[in-house]
């Protein structure tokens, strides 16, 4: 997902969006925000099945005893279910801060990159299935990584930083790698127009899916810059196009379930499930929306504000909570955000709107996230057990 950044927009229809009135950082209602159009977009229709613990993850250490945090005015903790991992794009760090705003893990810090590594504007950071790894996307600088938490180190790299290609160990603006059960890694190579599944055995894609160069919907054969590919519980995959606005459900041989417009999108981006049947995706645009929507391109909620705090500037991810919220990463407003679409209000917030900083509570350019185990994208989608004939 990210700044400059995905493929060049080629023909993307113009965004028609209803005007509204933007939220606080508090409880309050936003005034014109569409509710939510049936009981499934709310927090009684979970957005995801409760999930098990990663296997040998354990939660996450809490911050020492007076460890300063910093939230919004008016965020509540209790939104979340736990910490969230957060790649904090142009501060060229990871960083996992917790529900009250104290940040509890940071990479890297001194020591922990070898002598020559790099890591430079991560813009979409995963926990692997066993809880033990994060791998990250160094999308501008062409390679995804890979970092054992314990040990602090890189384990794996694909891609040549400073480097885009087709070839072996190269990439053209890889977005939103994730670890699926055998280990190989999933990804969409935007630039290159296709999706691919590597191996740490292995210096070419075990499989790709689309034709280089051939940048246009016609799914599997071609894709339209795709900028997203996520797994999904019934063993399927969502890609995002960014070319023509498109989201498809195909599965691991190529078939298409269904094909779909995100509907009133400009730029889609990192379309996922949010609950069976509904899809949630964001407008990297500015102003930029949040929609959960279904396979028919019906839009079941959407929050647009034009103006005020709870307009979004390139958001460019967005996640369904276990009590239904949405919380989504607002890159150019350098903030992490959490919205309850019963409410239609902004319920948490981590980084200072508009004002970019390394410290306590700032962000820069935060590009992506994830949910810390047992809550993690591996464990909502169920990715945590063995591979199963018929998933991934």
């Amino acid at each position: 997902m990210t700044s400059g950044r995905k493929a060049p927009l080629l023909a993307i229809a113009a965004l028609l969006l209803a005007a509204c009135t933007g939220p606080t950082a508090g409880h309050q209602a936003a005034a014109g925000t569409t509710p939510p159009t049936t009981p499934a977009a709310t927090p009684a229709g979970a957005a995801s099945p409760t999930p098990s613990p990663t296997a040998g993850a354990a939660a996450w250490p809490a911050a020492p005893a007076g460890t300063p945090g910093e939230l919004a005015p008016g965020s509540d903790p209790s939104v979340l279910p736990g910490p969230v991992l957060i790649a904090d794009r142009d501060n060229n760090r990871l960083v996992v801060v917790s529900p009250t705003g104290q940040v509890l893990w940071q990479w890297p810090q001194a020591g922990d990159l070898a002598p020559g590594q790099t890591f430079q504007v991560p813009d979409d950071v995963f926990i692997t299935p066993d809880g033990k790894d994060v791998v990250a996307t160094e999308e501008d600088v062409f390679a995804v990584t890979m970092i054992d938490i314990a040990t602090r180190k890189i384990v794996w790299r694909y891609g040549t930083p400073g480097h885009h290609g087709s070839g072996p160990n190269q990439l053209w603006n890889p977005d939103d790698a994730l670890m699926l059960p055998d280990g190989s890694v999933l990804a969409a190579d935007i630039k290159n127009c296709r999706l691919v599944d590597l191996s740490p055995t292995s210096t070419s894609p075990l499989w790709t899916l689309g034709t280089l160069g051939s940048c246009h919907h016609a799914p599997p054969t071609a894709f339209g810059s795709p900028n997203g590919v996520f797994p999904l519980p019934n063993g399927h995959f969502l890609v995002t196009e960014i070319n023509g606005d498109w989201v498809d459900e195909i599965d691991r041989a190529g078939h298409v379930v269904w094909a779909a417009h995100a509907p009133g999108i400009a730029y889609p981006s990192d379309s996922h499930q949010y609950k069976p049947g509904q899809y949630l995706t964001v407008d990297y645009s500015n102003p930029g929306q949040a929609v959960i929507f279904d396979s028919s391109g019906k839009a079941l909620w959407r929050w647009n504000p034009p103006t005020g705090p709870g307009r979004l500037n390139h958001p460019s991810l967005a996640v369904g909570l276990p009590n239904g919220d949405v919380m989504l990463n607002d890159d150019s407003n350098n903030r992490v955000i959490v919205i309850d679409p019963v409410k239609n209000a902004i319920v948490w917030q981590y980084g200072h709107t508009g004002q970019p900083g390394s410290g306590t509570g700032y962000l820069n350019h935060p590009d992506g996230m994830d949910p810390v185990p047992p809550f993690s994208l591996a464990d909502t989608v169920g990715l945590t057990g063995p591979a199963t004939p018929g998933r991934w």
